[in-house]
């Protein structure tokens, strides 16, 4: 059993796989190699509970073929696959390759691929965003939950279509508003919008986790190159026991929206996982061929590095080549300017160099960073193969690791090993030069605070501050949202050490307004309902939407994360100083005080930190005079006053100096 499951499958071919038309036939390919028998089954309608089966015929490489006259555009089909020692009934199994997917909402997730002509949409002379790695300004961010709430006052609600309608609060002028110059999407391949029942020992896995059943962040990808189905529908929330994605319009809807984005000059970047697929789907890669597609100990079980059950063998050529064919596809047909792997650390190396190699050739500035995570933490590796990764050595360093009792430094405290070194490492772009340093380049690292995953930074500093508990029951929700004067001074601060360090800036949805997650009380069995949330994945309701309402409260902080994207855009010392431009400020009485000095180009700028709870801190100034364009209230690229000599820094505050010209 040990050689069986621990040897790597060489088989491949290098046909062309899945549903396309060619000379006015229809033709369909399945790669499964392990299979005795493979039938192509077909469905005039979606209600049709039993197709038409067509049997196909292999080549001596594992690949099943059938043609059929004429061209089937807008055609169901499934494959129906009998593997080797396989005595239980043969689930229907959507096409790996699949376009567009037809989606039943339920448990299993069963689905129908469509035959899809490619091409078939106007562009407008669209071309994809290129943009200096440097230069991005990153929003993270959910389709659904920026319009999905009512304050968005979306006519489309939850949609593609809803996220760029114009003249509404919420969706893409909001984006627009705050300056960012890239939206990188949570995924939106099609995935599981379901998982398996809540406390029902009839399945193979025992549901404790989830009173929801739902997948709302969608990391349970059912296919790699058909866009996300429910967000095409225009519903209120999901329905059970009901086909989404009929019509085959998501493909347009998506396309939709990406070209809106890019009239704006935003990027789109997708976050992708291609280390498992969804792992409770009837008709998917397991039952198609698991011992090719999949990871396997010694033991004959399947490999659970990401968490999800069932690791994808991307050393296997034929899943290597689908990754990289999905890759390309969302690049020429989606005009995807950029990806961020989950879990890219899964992955083998020999695919991730392979991934960037082909994806440069068709456009050079094609943004890949990626969750440098799975069986380790390895940003270096990724760096030295020209990949971006999220720093989680400054999202720990500078707000901490956990509010209960792993704060950072904006709490005036040294998480873990960090000291001031290593912070002015994080200035730098924490580059390999420095000790425990990650990155070759400092457009490698990717700064943020907060993510999707975790708490909010918002209430990562409600927590930390102490002036919420986090098994408080929040009874008005309002007023948990509105910041306090010692979290507003906290959220500052960490932005301001944000966006004035060299690398790839990153924020989450939410986070200029310092989003609070608390738990909507439903009529499910969440005993946790009232609190703060910190892994809000399964839930798809007001814990997860932008409440715009919650923006107006805060706009002090909106529009001060607001004026320090208009800093960072405006003045590439931010961007692209090198480490021999930056002279750090000796400061003796006070280990978490900072300034530097900053000389790029045309300009000097001055930026000072007081991350003491309590104490001024005093710095000297360099000679002449200096305009300030940051303080504790307001950020931007204005004169706010001007200063020489000295500049007093209260505790918990910062300021940006440009020198007067």
């Amino acid at each position: 059993m040990s050689n069986l499951y621990n040897t790597i499958p060489q088989s491949r071919s290098d046909k062309k796989l899945g549903s396309f038309v060619e000379n006015g036939n229809t033709l369909f390919r399945l790669f499964a190699p392990d299979a005795v028998s493979v039938f192509l089954v077909t469905f005039s309608s979606l209600e049709d509970t039993m197709g038409s089966e067509h049997i196909m015929s292999p080549d001596p490489d594992g690949v099943w073929e059938i043609k059929l006259d004429g061209e089937k555009y807008g055609l169901y089909y499934c494959f129906k696959v009998k593997q080797k020692k396989q005595k239980n009934i043969e689930p229907l199994c959507i096409d790996p390759y699949s376009k567009a997917v037809a989606t039943f909402n339920t448990y299993l997730n069963p689905g129908r691929s469509i035959v899809v002509k490619p091409g078939n949409y106007d562009w407008e002379e669209d071309e994809w965003v290129q943009r200096d790695w440097a230069d991005l300004i990153i929003y993270e961010m959910h389709i659904r939950d920026m319009t999905a709430h009512h304050s968005s006052g979306s006519d489309y609600p939850g949609t593609y279509q809803g996220l760029i309608q114009k003249g509404k609060k919420g969706g893409i002028d909001y984006i627009k508003s705050l300056g960012v110059n890239t939206v990188e999407l949570l995924p939106s391949q099609e995935f599981s919008n379901i998982e398996i029942p809540f406390c029902d020992s009839s399945y193979s896995a025992f549901n404790t986790w989830n009173p929801y059943e739902r997948n709302h962040w969608g990391y349970m990808t059912s296919s790699y190159f058909a866009p996300e189905s429910y967000y095409s529908e225009n519903a209120k929330e999901l329905e059970w026991n009901k086909w989404y994605g009929s019509s085959g319009k998501q493909i347009n809807d998506f396309k939709d929206m990406v070209k809106a984005f890019h009239k704006e000059g935003i990027a789109v970047i997708m976050d992708v996982v291609y280390n498992h697929i969804s792992q409770y789907d009837s008709g998917n890669l397991q039952d198609i061929d698991k011992k090719y597609y999949f990871r396997f100990d010694e033991k004959g079980n399947y490999k659970s590095e990401s968490g999800t059950g069932n690791d994808l063998n991307t050393e296997a050529p034929m899943v290597r080549r689908m990754i990289i064919e999905s890759i390309l596809y969302w690049m020429t047909e989606y005009h995807v300017d950029g990806f961020r792997f989950d879990l890219g650390k899964i992955i083998d190396w020999e695919t991730i160099e392979d991934v960037i190699r082909e994806a440069k050739k068709i456009n050079p500035y094609v943004i890949f960073v990626c969750e440098p995570w799975g069986g380790g933490y390895d940003p270096e590796g990724f760096s030295l193969r020209g990949w971006g990764a999220w720093n989680d050595q400054i999202r720990n360093g500078i707000k901490g690791e956990n509010p209960m009792n792993g704060l950072g430094w904006i709490f005036g405290n040294w998480y873990g090993d960090n000291n001031l070194d290593r912070i002015k490492s994080y200035v730098n772009g924490t580059l390999i030069r420095d000790r425990k340093g990650l990155f070759q380049k400092k457009e490698h690292s990717v700064n943020y605070l907060e993510s999707h995953d975790g708490y909010t930074l918002g209430d990562f500093i409600r927590i930390g501050s102490k002036e919420v508990r986090p098994d408080d029951i929040i009874k008005d929700i309002d007023s948990n949202a509105l910041l306090s004067p010692v979290q507003l001074k906290l959220n500052k601060l960490g932005a301001l050490f944000l966006f004035t360090s060299r690398g790839i800036t990153m924020i989450h949805e939410g986070q200029e307004f310092a989003r609070s997650k608390v738990i909507a009380k439903t009529n499910l069995r969440d005993k946790n309902a009232g609190k703060l949330d910190h892994n809000s994945y399964e839930k798809d309701n007001e814990t997860n939407y932008i409440n715009y309402h919650h923006a107006d409260f805060n706009k002090e902080l909106v529009d001060y994360y607001k004026g320090l994207i208009r800093l960072r855009k405006e003045f590439p010392a931010f961007r692209k100083a090198a480490y021999e431009d930056i002279t750090f400020m000796h400061v003796y009485d006070n280990d978490f005080a900072l300034g530097y000095h900053i000389k790029y180009e045309q300009n000097e700028f001055i930026v000072l930190f007081n991350a003491a709870q309590k104490g001024d801190e005093e710095f000297k100034l360099p000679d002449g005079n200096w305009d300030i364009l940051v303080n504790s209230t307001l950020a931007g690229t204005d004169k706010l006053g001007e200063i020489s000599g000295k500049i007093l820094v209260n505790p918990v505050s910062g300021f940006v100096l440009i020198k007067s010209k």
